[in-house]
């Protein structure tokens, strides 16, 4: 099986003049300066030393946004890429940026330099929740821009967050389609967090905003996994990098952050599933089958669907199948389990 390594740079939020109601980048990861073309060096030799020959590497340049810098600046960056594509140990670049940050000439010269993959970070594509957050775009640019991305032969990703002020399910639910019709590969999904200094944390303890409770983020991103699944949208990341600050507290105000909200998804997504079989009698073994990077979520966090189907069979085993893709899944006596059509 063909294995997929990305090396991450991270670009502070210098690349970027806005500051979005819930924006404080320093708070989550105490990076300020720029990475230095030495330090970015070093990171690429430091990885391809650990990643294997025969895989497809990517050099990502991540936090701020890219292409919101000079364009000289931007070239300085992806000429220390160039050489280890030229040679054939990167194979592409991946960037993110704003909508509005986007045009044919910032493209044409991305294209010059590797760059496959970009990401926007759409946030939302209701013009009421962007607004409220301070993005400084709106919906149409982020449909412009991805258009305009793909016609150029780029590879489009779209990242959302949920539970921004003025977002509902429904609303979320909009945008995780929409982001699919703009013809995105990939998606990151973010629950909005309370960060300490930043606009949002002023609303919060002034009652203008409350943030989703952790079961409630659960329940939305439960509902975007299956839809991006049976769609073919590969989901890159759920829930932020869990930095020091937000495990201890010392950066997060309020929201739902936990250290494994993807597995926590993903356990409450397949407890789902797997609950319609303890209301039926079988027999006293059971055996689920799942694609190999889903057995740890189908097993739960903390071993939580183990425990369930545990009550009702006296034998349970869990085991990968190659033959199993996304989110399906064999019951038993080969009883298949499909995820419905979204």
């Amino acid at each position: 099986m063909k294995r997929y390594y990305t090396i991450p740079v991270f670009i502070p939020e210098k690349a970027c003049p806005f500051r979005c109601i819930y924006c404080n980048q320093y708070a989550l990861t105490s990076v300020v300066d720029m990475p230095k073309p030495f330090e970015i060096k070093e990171k690429i030799e430091s990885y391809l030393c650990t990643i294997p020959s025969s895989a497809t590497v990517k050099a990502g340049f991540f936090g701020g946004s890219f292409t919101g810098m000079p364009v000289n600046d931007q070239n300085r960056y992806l000429d220390i890429v160039r050489p280890y594509i030229e040679c054939g140990k990167i194979d592409s670049i991946q960037i993110s940026t704003r909508p509005d940050y986007i045009s044919g000439e910032i493209l044409d010269n991305l294209k010059k330099y590797h760059v496959k993959i970009i990401e926007l970070g759409a946030q939302s594509l209701d013009d009421g929740v962007l607004v409220r957050s301070g993005r400084g775009h709106n919906a149409d640019d982020t449909r412009n821009a991805s258009a305009m991305i793909i016609k150029h032969g780029f590879e489009l990703g779209l990242q959302m967050m949920v539970g921004l002020p003025g977002d509902n399910f429904d609303k979320t639910i909009k945008t995780a389609y929409e982001i699919i019709s703009l013809g995105a590969r990939c998606t990151r999904i973010y629950p909005a967090l309370v960060i300490r200094g930043t606009q949002l944390e002023f609303m919060y303890k002034s009652g203008e905003y409350k943030p989703l409770a952790l079961d409630e983020s659960i329940k939305w991103c439960k509902e975007l996994v299956k839809i991006f699944d049976h769609h073919h949208v590969t989901i890159l990341r759920m829930g932020l990098h869990p930095s020091e600050g937000l495990i201890t507290g010392k950066n997060l105000a309020a929201g739902p952050f936990h250290v494994s909200f993807k597995e926590l998804v993903m356990t409450s997504l397949f407890g789902d599933f797997f609950a319609s079989h303890t209301e039926q009698p079988m027999s006293d073994n059971l055996v689920v089958a799942v694609s190999q990077k889903n057995i740890n979520y189908a097993i739960g966090y903390n071993a939580a669907n183990k425990k369930m189907l545990s009550r009702k069979f006296k034998n349970v085993q869990f085991q990968a199948d190659d033959i199993l893709s996304g989110l399906q899944y064999r019951i038993d006596m080969g009883s298949a389990g499909v995820p419905p059509a979204c």
